[in-house]
C-alpha cells in the first residue's frame, strides 16, 4: 500500500467531494497526506436533491480542514451536466500546481427510477454527468499531460456487473458504461505513460443507508460490516502510487467480499 509521503510532488483532482463523509473526501484527505497537492471539485445542488442533503460545510470545509494540516488545496465548483466544466476543472488545476498527474473521477449523479418511470431527461443527464464528463476529464487531463511518471485515471463504478439493481436504471446504465470503457483508455494511454483504473467501492457508509439497510448489508458481507469511505481512498491511494504503475485497465471491487457472495 501506498505510504505517506508516496506523493510528494504530485497534483491531483478529486471530483465529487462536496460531503466530508463520502468518499471524495476521503480521498482527498489520503492523498494530501501522502504528500499530494489536491484539487477538489464539488456541485452541491446536486445533493440538496437527494434524500441526505447537502453539507453546510462541504468542500469548503474540507479545504480548509486540508490546509490546517500544511497541504496544498484548492476547491472548485462546476457542473458536471455543463459539457465545457471537465475540461475548465482540469485547467483550474493545472493553473494551481503547474501541472496534474492524477484525476480520480470520483463524481456521480444518483437518480432512483424503475422501468416504468424512466424519463429520456433523466438517462441523458445521468450519462452526462457520470458517462460523458468521465470521458472528458479523461480527455483533457491526458492532452495536458507532459509524460512526467506517475501518469493516473481512477475511475469509479458501482456494482451492476455484480447483481441486479432495477431500482437505479439510469445511474447503473451510465456506471456500467465506465466499467466496460476501462479497458479500451489503459490501452490508448498506456503508451503515454498514464495508466487507468476502475474502482467498485461497495456498498459504501456515507450517510444514506436507513438501519434495516444497514443491517441487511452488515449482516451478508464476509466482514461483517459497511465498506467506508476510507477503504476505497486506500485503494485509490495505491492505484495513483508508483507502486502500481504496471497496473492498467482493471475494475477492482474493495468491499470486503460483499460481491464474491453472489
Amino acid at each position: 500500500m501506498a505510504s505517506a509521503g508516496s506523493m510528494e510532488g504530485r497534483a491531483v483532482l478529486v471530483t465529487g467531494a462536496s460531503r466530508r463523509v463520502a468518499i471524495g473526501a476521503a480521498i482527498a484527505r489520503r492523498l494530501s497526506a501522502d504528500g499530494a497537492s489536491v484539487l477538489v471539485h464539488s456541485w452541491s445542488p446536486h445533493d440538496a436533491e437527494q434524500a441526505w442533503g447537502a453539507d453546510p460545510g462541504g468542500a469548503d470545509a474540507l479545504v480548509e480542514e486540508l490546509r490546517s494540516t500544511g497541504a496544498r488545496a484548492v476547491h472548485v465548483r462546476a457542473d458536471l451536466a455543463d459539457p465545457d466544466a471537465p475540461a475548465q476543472i482540469v485547467e483550474a488545476a493545472r493553473r494551481a500546481f503547474g501541472h496534474l498527474d492524477v484525476v480520480v473521477a470520483n463524481h456521480a449523479r444518483s437518480s432512483g427510477q424503475v422501468l416504468e418511470e424512466l424519463t429520456a431527461e433523466e438517462i441523458d443527464l445521468s450519462y452526462a454527468v457520470n458517462t460523458r464528463a468521465s470521458l472528458l476529464l479523461t480527455k483533457a487531463f491526458a492532452a495536458q499531460h507532459d509524460g512526467r511518471p506517475g501518469g493516473r485515471v481512477v475511475l469509479f463504478t458501482s456494482g451492476q456487473y455484480h447483481g441486479a439493481m432495477p431500482a437505479e436504471l439510469p445511474y447503473i446504465a451510465s456506471k456500467a458504461a465506465l466499467h466496460e470503457l476501462t479497458p479500451s483508455l489503459a490501452v490508448h494511454l498506456m503508451p503515454r505513460g498514464i495508466t487507468v483504473n476502475c474502482v467498485d467501492p461497495g456498498p459504501n457508509d456515507t450517510g444514506y443507508a436507513d438501519e434495516a439497510t444497514r443491517t441487511h448489508v452488515s449482516t451478508r458481507n464476509p466482514g461483517r460490516r459497511w465498506s467506508t469511505p476510507e477503504d476505497a481512498a486506500k485503494l485509490v491511494a495505491w492505484l495513483v502510487s508508483d507502486e502500481a504503475d504496471w497496473v492498467t485497465g482493471q475494475t477492482i471491487a474493495s468491499d470486503g467480499g460483499w460481491s464474491a457472495v453472489g
